[in-house]
């Protein structure tokens, strides 16, 4: 009985054990299968290919090209102020008109003196011509003395137009010109206050604005690259509002610095600006480019794609099928937010800007509209 037993009961066992893996595979069946992960949503933007300005950026203060106090030379009342705060003057307009009449009887004084001396040298001069025809009646000494006489009355009429030069001169002084083409300031000094060449304030400050300068400073690694440039030709400076890089105004590079500043390691470099539309004004700070060179026919994505990892420089790119694949990559120059890429990329490729640190190679991604790859700012900016 023992023996028949066993065999039934092994049979049974095994029996049991198939119909749970039937019933266990039923159940898989009719599980639903787990649904694929989301696509994660990233900006991304296409490579492009084109021209790209290099420039060298720096701070700047704008200074006008010359600034002058204007300044009386004589004492006196001032009379009348001809211009109007913040008025446009040029070179040699007046400005203001100081008392003139006692400069002008200085004036007549003087030339009234040269008319008394210039008769007493023609009575004088008579006198010698009568000594002389009458050599028998007149001493050589007489003769000389008169000779001397009239010399000396010479002198006088000399030192009278010296003296006629010098009122006419400060007479002139009571009209107060423009020395330059600029712009008035505040008035400094009211219509009827006396005024005095030694005052230290002036009556009026003028400055220059057309053109107006721009003195910045750059890196003095950056010195050799600029020397050599200047030695091909003028170069081009954009000056640009503080902080929002708003184009004011193109000029030219005027000169460098004749030394570098030890302290900062900097050297100082002014450039001129026409300044036609008023953008530029003196003691503003400005941001300044200065063009270095263009880079022809390269390819450009925004710099926000540029990401660091262990091996070095990287971006995710974008594969047909959806998915983000790495591409290690080598940057050049990254100007206005733009960045050249030297190897890697190729132009039209679909590169993440925004989002990267949800990615992984092969993860789907799901591309939002981004803004296009920022182009540099060209020379004509």
């Amino acid at each position: 009985m023992l023996r028949i037993g066993a065999p039934v009961a092994l049979v049974a066992i095994c029996a049991a054990v198939l119909v749970g893996r039937e019933l266990r595979g039923s159940a898989a069946a009719a599980a639903p299968q787990a649904a694929p992960p989301p696509a994660v949503p990233v900006e991304a933007a296409a490579a492009r290919r084109g021209d790209v300005p290099v420039y060298l950026t720096g701070l700047g203060t704008v200074q006008a090209l010359n600034t002058v106090t204007v300044k009386s030379r004589v004492d006196g009342q001032l009379q009348t102020v001809a211009y109007k705060e913040g008025q446009h003057v040029t070179a040699g307009q007046t400005l203001a008109q100081i008392d003139p009449r006692p400069f002008q009887a200085a004036l007549d004084q003087a030339k009234a003196t040269k008319a008394k001396d210039e008769a007493q040298l023609a009575n004088a001069q008579l006198d010698l011509t009568r000594f002389q025809n009458l050599k028998q009646y007149a001493t050589a000494q007489s003769v000389d003395t008169q000779k001397a006489l009239i010399a000396q009355i010479q002198a006088q009429i000399e030192g009278d137009q010296a003296a006629i030069d010098n009122a006419a001169t400060q007479l002139s002084y009571t009209t107060i010109t423009s020395p330059l083409n600029g712009r008035t300031g505040i008035r400094l000094v009211d219509q009827g206050n006396i005024v005095h060449a030694t005052d230290a304030g002036g009556l009026v400050v003028i400055t220059q604005l057309h053109p107006i300068t721009v003195i910045f400073t750059l890196p003095e690694e950056d010195l050799p690259q600029i020397s050599a440039q200047m030695a091909k030709g003028p170069m081009t400076v954009f000056a640009d509002t503080r902080g929002d890089d708003k184009p004011l105004d193109q000029g030219t590079l005027e000169l460098v610095d004749n030394q570098i500043d030890q302290a900062t390691g900097t050297i100082r470099l002014k450039a001129t600006f026409p300044n036609k539309a008023d953008q530029l004004w003196p003691g503003q700070f400005v941001d300044v480019r200065l063009l270095l060179r263009t880079e022809q026919n390269v390819v450009t994505v925004p710099s926000a794609a540029i990401q660091r990892g262990p091996d070095g420089l990287y971006v995710y790119a974008v594969k047909p099928d959806g998915t983000a694949e790495v591409r290690p990559v080598g940057v050049g120059q990254i100007t206005d937010g733009a960045a050249v890429i030297e190897s890697g990329l190729e132009a039209g490729d679909s590169i993440v800007t925004a989002g990267q640190y949800r990615l992984q190679p092969g993860t789907r991604v799901q591309v939002r509209e981004a803004a296009a790859t920022p182009a540099a700012k060209q020379p004509n900016a």
